[in-house]
């Protein structure tokens, strides 16, 4: 019996491979060998073979360990065996040699003292059956598909869902009940200062790996309704602040509307033309980085209706200001251009 691939698997302690004890739940099992698998990945490791074969030897310990069945096979041969090391029978198959390998599965597989019964599995080699179904998936040297016999964890698929919050819960964040596949719902909190468009992501709460690999994500993207006042600029909030003639011309104090909150008083200086931009700091978006401004455009209203008294105003002030043109120039520089 060829006993050099076999022997050599049994001669490991894959509970040390993982860093595990012997009585490690699966839970632990699995926790270990994802934070190995990942750090001894041939994609993160390129060119180091010492890191390639470590990873081989997880995927082995990995698959022994992770069922409950050959876990228990491995344990008891382990226990028979003296630490899991076997040596190879002398003088061919019929070999004298005693406590070799072939006498521990004799007697762990129903053989009994020396009679051994011997079946043969496309693969070479006298395995008892439900041994070589074992051996025939690992990698290091057992033959099988994918990276060296083994098959890596496939993360699980993600979930796409969408949300529309108000203006106001966009800036300040909010607790949003999402209907997952299955029926039962998840409750998310936005983060303070979300965008319009912006996509979260929720790592591990999309659908199950099949293979205990890990699961996958949920994509969150999130739709915000426009303010009737407010827009946004980055982490800056603007508004159009409406004043009137004489509150540009001779200058004002005005109320200034803030999202959430009370207006504050900025002033208007003497002569502000239509458009200027008035800046009221920290009244914009909080968010981690800080938190943004307040930028008021200004808007001169023209009155649709004037009293008499009104008009006799306007007309007094048109005759006050007769010199004055808002257009000089203005046509001579059209034709430049």
């Amino acid at each position: 019996m060829n006993t050099g691939p076999q022997n050599d698997w049994f001669d490991k302690d894959f509970y040390k491979t993982l860093g595990v004890s012997k009585d490690a739940s699966d839970a632990e099992i699995k926790k270990a060998y994802r934070k190995l698998a990942r750090k001894y990945h041939p994609d993160a490791n390129p060119g180091d073979e010492k890191a390639e074969e470590k990873f081989k030897e997880i995927g082995q310990a990995h698959q022994v360990l992770s069922d409950k069945e050959s876990r228990a096979q491995y344990d008891q041969v382990r226990a028979m065996g003296g630490g899991a090391r076997f040596s190879a029978g002398s003088g061919g198959p019929g070999g004298a040699a005693g406590g070799g390998f072939d006498d521990v599965f004799s007697d762990l597989f129903g053989g009994g003292g020396r009679t051994r019964t011997r079946t043969t599995y496309t693969g070479g080699g006298d395995v008892p059956p439900d041994l070589a179904d074992l051996l025939g998936g690992f990698g290091g040297g057992f033959g099988g598909g994918g990276y060296g016999g083994y098959q890596p964890p496939v993360k699980g698929g993600d979930i796409k869902s969408s949300t529309t919050l108000s203006f106001t819960e966009a800036i300040n964040g909010a607790s949003v009940k999402l209907n997952m596949p299955g029926g039962k719902p998840l409750t998310v909190r936005t983060p303070i200062g979300v965008k319009d468009g912006q996509k979260i992501r929720l790592a591990g709460k999309g659908k199950a790996s099949p293979n205990g690999g890990e699961p996958g994500d949920v994509i969150l993207t999130v739709h915000v309704r426009p303010h009737p006042v407010f827009t946004r600029d980055g982490d800056n909030l603007r508004i159009e602040l409406p004043i009137s003639f004489d509150e540009a011309a001779l200058g004002a104090e005005v109320k200034v509307p803030t999202l959430g909150g009370t207006p504050v008083k900025v002033k208007v200086a003497p002569g502000t033309p239509s458009g200027r931009t008035l800046r009221v700091r920290g009244k914009g978006v909080k968010t981690k980085k800080g938190t943004g401004d307040l930028l008021a455009t200004v808007q001169i209203v023209v009155p649709k209706n004037l009293s008499k008294e009104a008009k006799q105003a306007v007309e007094s002030f048109k005759a006050a200001t007769e010199g004055e043109d808002p257009r000089a120039g203005l046509l001579d520089k059209a034709k430049a251009s």
